[in-house]
């Protein structure tokens, strides 16, 4: 399944979708256990929770007259990747610049000295 970005990250915009994810690494759950700690009705939760199953950050199945929501992975991971990849260039950015002040307070040391 290809994951899109676009989507992951739109999803992961909103506070109520993270709250919803964070509370689904505990397990699954039905959407009136996530729709509890929120002042929204429950077809609120469940537009979220449409948005996060089109991003592919959840899958829902029934469960007799229950839709339980489960925690898909992968594209957090994915999204974890792609951001790693600016994570490198920012090190090597600020050791650029520890480099740089170092010689800065080695020159200014250098030019105090009787």
């Amino acid at each position: 399944m290809a994951i899109n970005l676009d989507a992951v990250f739109s999803a992961l915009a909103d506070p109520t979708r993270r709250a919803i994810l964070a509370r689904l690494t505990q397990g699954d759950a039905p959407v009136a256990a996530l729709a509890a700690p929120f002042k929204m009705s429950q077809p609120a939760v469940s537009r979220h929770l449409r948005v996060l199953e089109e991003a592919g950050l959840i899958s829902r199945t029934r469960q007799a007259t229950a839709r339980i929501s489960h925690l898909e992975a992968q594209p957090l991971r994915e999204a974890t990747a792609w951001l790693a990849e600016y994570q490198r260039f920012w090190d090597e950015r600020y050791g650029q610049l520890d480099e740089l002040l170092s010689r800065l307070q080695q020159t200014q040391r250098k030019e105090q000295q009787p």
